[in-house]
Order: C-alpha cells, then structure tokens, then sequence
C-alpha cells in the first residue's frame, strides 16, 4: 500500500510537472478586459450569442439578467441575443443534438460560464485569435494555444471584414463578455466596494478623533482625570 502511494504522488507530480512545462511555452497576449466598460459588454455579447452560441451555452446565465446588467431594453435583448424563441428568464443553452455535436466535433462543445475563471481571460483572447490554416484538419485549421482543437475558426468571417485593430478589439469584447459571465455579481461588488471604502474611511477619521479626545486624560498608561 505505501509503495502504490508514493508511485501514485510520483506519477502525479510527473503530470503536474509536464503540464506546467507545456503551458508555459505558449505566450499569450493580455487581453487587457474592463467588465466596467458597459460598450464592450453589449458588444461582445452580440457577437457571442452570433457567433458562439450555436455550439457553447453558458447556462448559467439568463437572458433578462444579461439585460438589466448590460443596460439592454427587452426589445434589444429580444433582438440581439434571443434567436430561437426563448423567453427572458430562461437559461441560454444550445440546441445543438450531443449525439450530432459528438459526429462533428468528437464530442459535446463545452459550457463556457466558468472558462473565463478557470483558463483566464489571456488565454481566451489569444486561443481566438490563434487560429491558422492547416489543411490535415478536418476544419482546415489548427490553433497554436490549444492544439489539434476540435473548433473551427468561427470568427474567419468577421476577421476577413475589419482591420486587424478592429478585430482584435472584437475579440476582447467577446473575452470581457466571458469574463463577466463568470461572475456577474462582480459589477455589484466593484460598485459596493466603492461605498465600503469609502464608509471605512470616515469610520477611521471618527475613530481616530475619538482615540485622541480619550488620550488627552491618558499620560504614560496611568489615568489622570481632568482638572
């Protein structure tokens, strides 16, 4: 038994080791995401629901909490995120069949909710943008962060029809709105940090002026009571 334990910690530490080997020869780019940035948000979910929501879900999220956080009317949401007749307070799922997503790409898309808080928004700006073309693929392309990755490149399209500053901007939108998605009370934390701060702050002065008004009858850490 002792010595299947340390064979096991030996070939996880092996594991471990060679993953963080692998990962650490591909750079990537800082995406450089503000959640604050209400424009960005908007945008890029636009272009996710367009462009990614065929095959990923993210169902933690639901269509009217998207709204209210984004600044986005029911008419908008209805028009620019909700295209197969769902209704605000549902989930967004994919209605992609697994049994046809399994045919085409091997195997169920992910669910993107969480890939934000467990790749981080660098990888996911730079897997986007890291797609070449590799004919041996049954897609025609390869990507130099995730390898041999079963994805098309979805957003060919998009790259073809703007300028590579215009481009890259897209993208990072698409990444600051993942980021979002991976924690959406994030926008009301940074806002009630704000006030937490700031109550922290007069709390310190009134403590301060307090501790002084009593140490004016404190001398050397022996009471002297007023004369």
């Amino acid at each position: 038994m002792k010595n299947n334990t340390i064979l096991n910690l030996t070939l996880s530490l092996i594991v471990i080791s060679f993953n963080v080997h692998a990962s650490s020869k591909v750079h990537l780019d800082h995406a450089d995401t503000d959640i604050s940035n209400t424009a960005s948000l908007q945008n890029g979910a636009k272009l996710f629901m367009n462009y990614c929501s065929g095959c990923h879900a993210i169902s933690f999220m639901r269509y009217n909490r998207i709204g209210e956080d984004l600044g986005l009317s029911d008419e908008l949401v209805a028009e620019n995120l909700m295209f197969a007749g769902n209704k605000p307070g549902e989930t967004i799922t994919t209605a992609m069949p697994e049994d046809a997503a399994a045919k085409w790409f091997g195997g169920t898309p992910p669910d993107l909710s969480l890939v934000a808080r467990s790749k981080g928004t660098d990888w996911i700006y730079t897997y986007l943008r890291s797609f070449y073309e590799d004919e041996s693929r049954i897609f025609g392309v390869n990507n130099s962060v995730l390898v041999n990755a079963s994805m098309p490149d979805v957003l060919w399209s998009l790259k073809q029809g703007q300028s590579e500053a215009d481009f890259d901007q897209n993208v990072r939108d698409i990444t600051n709105f993942l980021d979002y998605v991976g924690e959406p009370a994030k926008l009301i934390r940074l806002k009630l940090g704000k006030w937490v701060l700031l109550f922290l702050g007069i709390l310190f002065i009134l403590a301060y002026l307090l501790k002084k008004e009593y140490w004016k009858d404190v001398k050397y850490g022996i009471w002297r009571p007023r004369d």
